[in-house]
């Protein structure tokens, strides 16, 4: 079967350059694929390996599976596999353990690691700080709090706003960077509270949130907190707009979601030009689309490119993987010079049909 490979764009190279890349560089290129085989985390590992897989299929490139254990002092075994196993760089990571111990046996290596998962701002910051060839393909700490917030600037200009959390650590920070945010934008929230999670009904907050006059609410908890409000508003007659965060990824059940509550989160169908075909690959391998297998997928693709632009270049493929745009599977991608994304990969989504799909959003 041949799978249909992302046209990719470089930004910051000559259309003459491109053509010069040598047709074998491909061939040549063996790539390592670390995550978990067994334990809690393996269903995970097995979305990062077909992902993987999918998008190496067709181009020629060689893949060596590596577990990752994701325990303490498993970082510089698996590391020193990688470097073992030959390949020019490796992607997966879905541990902190495994970068902080393994990293500086990468670094001396200079093999590039594209992290899927892990999203600590401080373990990047030190690895540009030491020059260690770490990628983020995934956000960082702060990137859900600043989407939910332009999303609420944007989006909700003179609206009574209210900001609802509950009660849990996670909710909690989110939703004070929120308020945070807002504030400093000049948004002041109408109505804030802590509501007590797991609840099999919210009446007494949506009464509350009726009678302050509340139409645009952003809610701090899991999914099926949020389904329980939306029905109780619902039964209520109160129209609200009800926002969640990636939280909302999740099953729909015990209360299913109410048709047009909004959330942040990532995108998880093909995007741009060649999503048509990359859907039938999928569906051709009986793969869904869903959690890493998308990330796992562009990661190969954007290595693929670089390993033939540090190929014309002679130059080292960290070096090809900053600053230059690639079409991936998930859109386009770029890394700035901190290894980071250069643009939020969150997107609005809404619950429509028993899916969460992308809202069109203004072009910045």
């Amino acid at each position: 079967m041949t799978h249909a490979r992302p046209f990719t764009t470089w930004l910051s190279l000559p259309a003459l350059l491109l053509l010069s890349v040598p047709a074998s560089s491909a061939a040549e290129l063996k790539l390592a694929v670390v995550a978990p085989t067994a334990g809690s985390f393996a269903v995970l590992g097995d979305q990062v390996r077909e992902g993987a897989a999918l998008a190496a299929e067709g181009l020629s490139i060689s893949i060596v599976e590596i577990d990752e254990p994701c325990t303490e002092g498993s970082g510089q075994a698996v590391a020193e596999a990688i470097t073992a196993a030959g390949v020019k760089a490796a992607v997966g990571f879905l541990c902190s353990e495994t970068l902080k111990e393994g990293l500086p046996v990468l670094a001396d290596a200079n093999l590039p690691a594209l992290t899927l998962s892990v999203r600590w701002k401080g373990l990047m910051e030190d690895a540009v700080k030491a020059g260690w060839p770490l990628f983020r393909l995934a956000p960082n700490g702060d990137q859900e709090s600043g989407k939910l917030s332009q999303v609420i600037l944007r989006d909700w200009p003179g609206e009574p706003v209210a900001l609802l959390e509950d009660g849990t650590i996670r909710g909690r920070e989110l939703t004070e960077a929120i308020r945070i945010t807002l504030e400093e934008r000049g948004l002041k929230p109408a109505f804030i509270d802590t509501f007590r999670p797991g609840q099999e009904q919210q009446l007494t907050l949506v009464r509350r949130l009726k009678t302050a006059g509340i139409s645009h609410v952003f809610v701090g908890g899991d999914r099926n907190d949020v389904s329980i409000i939306a029905r109780d508003a619902k039964a209520e007659d109160l129209s609200l707009t009800l926002l969640g965060g990636e939280a909302m990824r999740a099953a729909d059940e015990p209360v299913p979601l109410e048709d047009g509550v909004l959330a942040v989160g990532l995108v998880e169908t093909p995007q741009g030009p060649s999503a048509p075909a990359l859907i039938g690959d999928f569906e051709a391998a009986g793969i869904a689309p869903e959690g890493y297998v998308l990330p796992a997928h562009a990661a190969v693709t954007m290595l693929a490119d670089s390993w033939g632009i540090s190929s014309a270049m002679g130059t080292p493929v960290t070096d090809a993987l900053i600053g230059t745009t690639f079409e991936t599977v998930i859109g386009p991608i770029t890394f700035g010079e901190d290894h980071e994304l250069t643009e939020n990969p969150y997107r609005l989504l809404k619950w429509q049909d028993n899916a969460f799909v992308p809202v069109s959003e203004p072009s910045q």
